[in-house]
């Protein structure tokens, strides 16, 4: 039986179980969640789908990198570079190119990782996913809570609380001399803790000099009162990786040699962050809550952009500080009111250098010319006022929302303006490929409002629909790091309109959600044919979601990710003699599956085979070039040997496939790939107290 049928024969089953059996697998019915509201909120109640990877999921995953557990959330679909290099979907394409950062929000425990002009699209390797409670995943920009680059949606990573004393020891072993090593310990005292979660990642690497060395702090203290709680934590992440790039030819990642090969040993990313933020939960006379949470970040990063003519050294750096509020009024009445404001100040700055002479053709060598390309540094401003109101009768609820957000850039050039050499001389051919804008100032004004409501049919089953408005700005690289003859962008902010339906049920020993959704987005920015930042592009989202899991038995569990979606270009662009109005957008699977199979020996273990499908997709815009997709199978197991101590195995793509992580067409290097890792083999131990 072909794969694919056996994915069809799978789902049917799952999804046609006699009505008797649905229930969820787990106790949890009243799933909560934090991500949508700011506060603990039963998911069934919100006219969104909000999944998650659980703590126990989590343990069981032990992923190398993020996109191991976020494969299995439907909607998801994350490209890994190389190292924990990354390109991120939800309810989209992969994002890539100008234009892809910022479509999608990243958080750890709801403060976003970066500021919202300053995204970077590997931004989520500075989460502690390692060592993480949960994490959520809000589809979609249905919640007045988040604005701008929560367009599609928001990931958060929910560490654990280490002030209530809890702790564990681990360490784990893998294949191509991958180590980690984790400690988690605290202090409870009652109305105050202390505690720490920490750990360490080595990976020498598949492929020829590429390594990883990473390292991540996390640290919370707990002091409260009888109306009031202060939870403040402190987060640190260091990455020092030698990075491999693409490996170019048709179906490259099919030879075992090439695709362990390196052309870029060079190539380097180096990124250092900390973030610290207190969480301040008053409960006032009245029954109403209010929220406080202040923050400081600092970033910076040093990486060689070897992907670029002439390999030119990227050093960027921003320091922000910003506050988030919000007044929840006295739960369990009809009405419900949740007013808050948010605001950031954020100051980035970015030098582009290239140290050594551009190699090529003679075009090559005098319009990408040795020396300083650019030196700016950006002030940005961020004011977000909003209002949910949550109106319950009987079994409807209505949520009604606003957020309005003001964004202001304050740029400053600290070199020669315009597109000439460092010193100020002309390249020839036109002019230097990197041109500097005048110091200026911009502003972007955008109002966000949402509709939601929630039927609930019984005990068993919710319905639920939604209507929500995202936007972004643009960030900072769009709008000063121009190229060839662009002298100033005129972006205007993207714009997306969202509208969703679907329902969410439980019976017994099986759960499930469906939803179906469709997104039209306006102002799309892009890079054109020259080079320019433009920001007139449309296109269109839509798909069907489903997650379902099944008790079917007492010893075995089953559950399901499935994912059918189109996106198409929707405005008229001719790339190579082709008008791609209409077509797929690239890096855009139309079905995408993560089926899982698990199987409990006893109650202190655990045996699961998860299957990971991911359909052709087409890796140009004009819908000429493919990658044919690719099926994998990964094996995990863990085994409580005492009340204190674990140990776990893994093998990750059992059948040793040959598959490329990602896969994409351009008209320079033709066909290039990432390739996936053959057969890896694992072993972890734990101490937990």
């Amino acid at each position: 039986m072909s794969v694919s049928r056996l994915f069809s024969c799978a789902s049917v089953l799952l999804l046609s179980v006699p009505s008797p059996l649905l229930q969820a697998s787990e106790p949890d019915i009243e799933r909560i969640v934090t991500t949508a509201t700011r506060v603990d909120t039963v998911e069934r109640n919100l006219p969104l789908v909000v999944s998650d990877v659980s703590e126990s999921r989590l343990t069981l995953n032990a992923h190398t990198h993020i996109q191991e557990s976020l494969a299995q959330i439907a909607g998801i679909n994350i490209h890994r570079g190389n190292g924990q290099e990354y390109l991120p979907a939800l309810r989209s394409p992969v994002f890539t190119g100008a234009g892809a950062c910022g479509e999608l929000l990243t958080t750890e425990d709801g403060i976003p990782l970066r500021a919202a002009g300053f995204c970077n699209i590997n931004e989520l390797f500075e989460a502690h996913s390692e060592v993480a409670r949960r994490i959520e995943v809000l589809k979609g920009p249905g919640s007045v809570f988040y604005g701008a680059n929560a367009i599609h949606g928001v990931i958060n990573v929910i560490t654990p609380d280490t002030t209530r004393g809890d702790g564990f020891a681990r360490a784990e072993l893998g294949s191509f001399g991958y180590q980690r090593y984790a400690l988690q310990a605290g202090q409870d005292w009652g109305d105050s803790g202390i505690g720490m979660a920490t750990s360490v990642t080595r990976d020498s690497g598949y492929r020829d000099d590429e390594s990883v060395a990473q390292e991540k702090v996390s640290v919370r203290y707990r002091l409260q009162g009888n109306n009031w709680e202060s939870m403040t934590g402190l987060a640190y992440t260091n990455l020092d990786q030698d990075t491999a790039g693409f490996i170019t030819g048709f179906e490259a990642y099919k030879d075992a040699d090439i695709a362990q090969s390196n052309a870029n040993p060079e190539a380097f990313r180096k990124n250092r962050a900390w973030r610290l933020w207190s969480r301040n939960t008053f409960a006032l006379s009245d029954g109403s809550q209010v929220i406080v949470t202040p923050y400081l970040r600092d970033q910076s990063m040093d990486f060689l952009q070897h992907f670029l003519p002439g390999q030119p050294l990227e050093e960027n750096a921003q320091r922000s500080a910003g506050l988030q509020t919000v007044w929840h009024s006295v739960s369990g009445k009809p009405v419900r009111f949740s007013v808050g404001l948010d605001a950031e100040y954020a100051k980035g700055e970015l030098i582009q250098s290239q140290p050594r002479p551009t190699q090529g053709s003679p075009f090559l060598v005098e319009t990408v010319p040795q020396g300083l390309h650019y030196d700016y540094e950006v002030k940005a401003t961020q004011v977000a006022p909003f209002i949910n109101l949550q109106w319950q009768k009987s079994d409807w609820l209505v949520n009604i929302g606003a957020r309005y957000e003001r964004m202001a850039y304050d740029y400053t050039n600290n070199m020669v303006s315009g597109r000439t050499r460092e010193d100020g001389s002309e390249c020839g051919f036109g002019g230097c490929r990197y041109n500097r804008p005048e110091s200026g100032k911009n502003q972007f004004n955008n109002l966000s409002p949402s509709v939601g409501v929630t039927y609930t049919v019984n005990e068993n089953l919710t319905l639920f629909s939604n209507i929500a408005r995202g936007y972004r700005a643009p960030q900072a690289t769009e709008l000063y790091r121009l190229q060839r003859g662009q002298q100033i962008t005129d972006l205007e902010a993207v714009d997306a309109l969202s509208r969703e339906i679907g329902l969410k049920g439980h019976y017994k020993q099986a759960s499930f959600v469906a939803a179906l959704y469709i997104m039209d987005k306006d102002n799309v920015i892009f890079r054109d044919s020259d080079f320019f930042n433009v920001s007139d592009g449309k296109t269109q989202h839509k798909g069907l979601e489903v997650e379902a899991q099944w008790r079917f038995a007492e010893q075995w569990q089953a559950a399901i990710a499935y994912t059918h979606g189109q996106h198409t270009y929707e405005y008229d662009r001719v790339i190579n003699s082709v008008n791609i109005n209409g077509n797929d957008i690239d890096t855009a699977p139309r079905n995408l599956a993560n089926i899982r199979l698990s199987y409990f020996p006893a109650a202190s273990a655990q045996v699961a085979l998860e299957w990971h499908s991911v359909s052709a997709y087409f890796t140009d815009p004009e819908n000429v070039n493919e990658y044919q997709g690719h099926d994998l199978l990964n094996l995990r197991a863990l085994w409580r040997l005492s009340s204190h101590i674990q140990v776990s195995a893994r093998v990750i793509n059992l059948t040793n496939e040959a598959y490329a992580e990602r896969a994409d067409f351009t008209g320079f290097s033709g066909d290039r790939y990432f390739p996936g890792k053959p057969r890896t083999f694992f072993i972890g131990f734990a101490y937990d107290w």
